[in-house]
């Protein structure tokens, strides 16, 4: 699943000529705010005017006078408003938009199609990357074929498809009907086709809609890519938890950093939140992630960081301790 947010626009920093008009005026600077880990979904909706609009939010570059202006931003009124709309919480508000216009959208950024602008595009290859180096963290210890794997938050199949091609029996869940929807579509226009000149033939991965509290089971592997965006760490800690009680042998798990830059750049993002709505966003510090997987006997074994300009994502592989 795409983990979306109001995030992130450019701004631009330019002095305030007023402050000393003596001076001759310094070039004005423009930060791209980068969302983490699909959590681009303002960007997204916002990219046909990301190129020729700036704000200029700050003169002087006072970090001072930036505090001041990010305390004027109410993020959690507006994250309030939109729970009350669909009368409830995060989880009802992810699943309301991942079946309607977050569907629509992530679909096109998740698929092939070229009408996609440069800013999708950039999270496409962002998120390809992340699935990429999930893939190489399975196959480092030898062939798929036969093992168990739960896709929690399985989109629209874009980490399930590959690993029932490497003969991987894969359960694929999501949050979203919509979504498992088009992962079903996916999974049998290219696993069905030409079934018979293969040997031995993909298993097809069993999708259901599901949210990762009701998942249950025991797989060999466990992965869950681009979700934990949507908690809180109180409540991350409970699903990494949970994520690790299915799990016999590995946990593989993709979040948003939370470091200083990033959560200066989410803050300001909040600022300008684009014309659709979306869903919160919560960063995560890696030293959490891992004392929370260390609380429940598992350890990291592999970490890897994916970057793009409009992407970012912590990728950890955790193995018990």
């Amino acid at each position: 699943m795409a983990f979306s947010s109001a995030l992130f626009s450019p701004v631009s920093f330019t002095p305030n000529p007023t402050l000393n008009p003596t001076k001759p005026h310094r070039k004005s600077f423009t930060f791209a705010a980068i969302p983490p880990l699909s959590t681009a979904t303002d960007v997204v909706s916002m990219a046909p005017t990301l190129d020729g609009t700036t704000v200029a939010v700050i003169g002087g570059g006072s970090v001072a006078a930036l505090a001041a202006v990010l305390s004027l931003a109410d993020p959690e009124r507006r994250r309030k408003m939109q729970a009350e709309e669909v009368g409830g919480g995060d989880k009802e508000v992810v699943k309301e938009y991942f079946n309607n216009n977050g569907f629509q959208r992530w679909k096109k950024i998740y698929g092939d199609t070229d009408d996609v602008n440069k800013v999708q595009l950039d999270i496409r290859v962002g998120h390809s990357k992340t699935v990429e180096n999930a893939l190489k963290m399975l196959m480092d210890e030898g062939s798929l074929r036969g093992v168990t794997v739960c896709d929690a938050g399985c989109g629209t199949g874009s980490l399930a498809i590959p690993l029932a091609k490497e003969g991987a029996v894969v359960l694929a869940s999501d949050i979203s009907a919509a979504m498992v929807a088009e992962a079903q579509k996916q999974a049998e226009a290219e696993l069905l086709k030409g079934k018979d000149e293969v040997s031995p033939a993909p298993v097809m991965p069993k999708f259901e809609v599901k949210d990762l509290e009701s998942l249950d089971g025991k797989y060999d592997t466990v992965v869950c890519l681009d979700v934990l965006i949507h908690y809180p760490q109180s409540k991350a800690d409970a699903m990494i938890a949970h994520l690790a009680s299915l799990a016999k042998n590995r946990l593989i798990l993709s979040f948003a950093p939370k470091t200083f830059y990033y959560d200066l750049l989410k803050r300001i993002g909040e600022l300008f939140p684009g014309p659709s709505k979306a869903t919160r966003a919560y960063l995560h510090a890696e030293a959490d992630v891992e004392r929370a997987l260390q609380k429940v006997g598992w350890k990291i074994r592999k970490r890897a960081l994916v970057t793009t300009q409009f992407y970012f994502a912590k990728l950890v592989e955790a193995v018990p301790a």
